[in-house]
C-alpha cells in the first residue's frame, strides 16, 4: 500500500471559538455542513452522503480546540482528519485548520477542492463570509 500524502489547510471563520466548536464536534453540527446526517454510537461516527455511509472512530478531543477521526477503512494506519480551532493571541482572529490525507497528489487538490466547499458551507451557516 502506497503512503497518502498529508495536506494541511487554514479557513479564518469570523465566529466565537465556542460555537465553532459546537460545528465541529457534535453530530448536529456537523450534519449541517459536513455531511447530509451524521451519528454517533460511543466512540464511532457514521457520516451519510447521499445514501452512501462512512464510519470513522472519534481519535481525541479537546473541547473548544479540536477533534481527529479516524475512517474505519484506515484502522491499522496512521491515516486521520482533523479539525482544530487556531486563535491568534494578538489579534484574536479565529481560523480552522484542516488536515487530511489524500492517496497521492492529484486527489490532494480534490481533497482541497472538497474541504474548501465544506467549510464554504460551515461559515455561510455562521454567517461569517
Amino acid at each position: 500500500m502506497e503512503d497518502k500524502v498529508k495536506y494541511e489547510m487554514e479557513f479564518p471563520i469570523q465566529v466565537s471559538p465556542s460555537l465553532l466548536y459546537q460545528y465541529i464536534s457534535t453530530p448536529s453540527g456537523m450534519s449541517e455542513w459536513y455531511a447530509d446526517n451524521v451519528n454517533s454510537r460511543g466512540e464511532y461516527f457514521t457520516f451519510i452522503w447521499e445514501g452512501s455511509e462512512e464510519k470513522a472512530k472519534l481519535l481525541g478531543k479537546k473541547s473548544g480546540e479540536r477533534i481527529k477521526f479516524r475512517w474505519v477503512e484506515d484502522e491499522d494506519t496512521n491515516y486521520y482528519f482533523e479539525l482544530r480551532i487556531q486563535v491568534d493571541e494578538i489579534t484574536k482572529d479565529v481560523s480552522l485548520m484542516v488536515t487530511d490525507f489524500a492517496e497521492d497528489e492529484e486527489e490532494v487538490e480534490e481533497g482541497k477542492m472538497l474541504w474548501t466547499n465544506m467549510i464554504s458551507n460551515l461559515k455561510h451557516i455562521l454567517g461569517s463570509t
